[in-house]
């Protein structure tokens, strides 16, 4: 071989070579696990609030950061195997509602947890305290749950002569049974009429609601957390098809053609979780970002299901409407 031609064969080798191992001294990509104890349908706007969160911080997927989304479908006996898969891979942060949240805690107390949920962090044993959550957990709260007694009252101005209030309630979970109780406690120092629907699958949903109208009711209060949020586009049909005015935590309820909705947004909520979920990948610690508290609550009305039911919305009702959908 020609000394040339050994040169120009050393030198593209050279060349060749050196993206290579520029390439794998670069750091790997951080990855984020996205984890819902819902289904990948149910947690679109949440997904998307969660996303624009992270842009806010700095961080696209496939760009800088990877995100790996797992749904337990409703299955929670799934959770604990879901996060162990995301604990593995691994994972920098795991970005979670309140059940998947809970899974997440009792698995690692190495790995971040970011929640977002709708009940008191402090009660379910995420977080030491709100202002100092300690170890390896924070998160946000939209203290959707803890609105119940406003909902039965703005009901009762809705439909006034309604002698019995009905209540759905989901999966039995700590956060159900305290809101439960808040509301039970409400009824009573209002002499309300309230009666409680408990579902813990889709499949209950039909039984629940043939109950509710055989033992009277003429209004219901939808209860809060995931498996009520993740069937919001059911429980809006049924209560259109056996024409009961209901009232619902979130303004997604409305829009799919529910009739009112009183509380705080669960997407900016979730953008809130998005942010935190930057910062952490940026080196900060769960136990010095204190727990985010929604302060903004909406009223939502449909206007077009209100008409469906012969409901006339009341004047002060109207008023007081952050959001009207036509």
């Amino acid at each position: 071989m020609k000394r040339r031609e050994f040169i120009t064969l050393i030198g593209g080798g050279a060349i060749f070579a050196w993206p290579l191992a520029a390439r794998a001294q670069q750091p790997a990509m951080p990855v984020i696990g996205s984890l819902r104890s819902t289904s990948l349908a149910a947690s679109t706007p949440m997904i998307a609030g969660f996303r624009q969160g992270l842009t806010a911080a700095g961080f696209n997927d496939g760009q800088n950061v990877a995100i790996e989304y797992r749904y337990a479908d409703n299955q929670l006996e799934r959770l604990p195997g879901l996060v162990a898969e995301l604990i593995r891979l691994p994972v920098a942060v795991i970005v979670a509602n309140l059940p998947s949240a809970l899974a997440a805690k009792a698995a690692t107390t190495t790995v971040p947890i970011v929640f977002a949920t709708g009940s008191d962090p402090v009660v379910d044993g995420l977080v030491a305290s709100l202002n100092r959550p300690g170890g390896n957990v924070t998160g946000v709260s939209f203290m959707a749950g803890l609105l119940g007694p406003k909902r039965l009252e703005m009901l009762r101005q809705l439909v006034p002569t309604a002698a019995t209030i009905a209540m759905l309630v989901g999966t039995d979970t700590l956060e159900a049974r305290i809101e439960r109780r808040d509301v039970e406690l409400a009824a009573q120092a209002l002499g309300q009429q309230l009666i409680i629907a408990p579902f813990t699958s889709e499949g209950e949903l039909d039984g629940a609601f043939t109950s509710i109208v055989q033992r009277g009711a003429k209004a219901l209060l939808v209860g809060t957390g995931p498996l009520p949020t993740s069937n919001r586009e059911r429980l809006v049909a049924l209560a259109a098809r056996h024409a009961i005015p209901a009232i619902y935590a979130l303004r997604e309820f409305v829009e799919a053609g529910g009739l009112m909705s009183y509380g705080a947004s669960i997407v900016e909520a979730y953008r809130q979780a998005g942010i935190y979920a930057g910062r952490v990948l940026k080196g900060e610690k769960p136990a010095d970002l204190p727990v985010m508290q929604s302060t903004k609550f909406a009223l939502v009305i449909n206007l077009k299901t209100a008409k469906a039911l012969g409901l006339t919305i009341p004047p002060g009702v109207l008023a007081i409407a952050d959001g009207v959908i036509e």
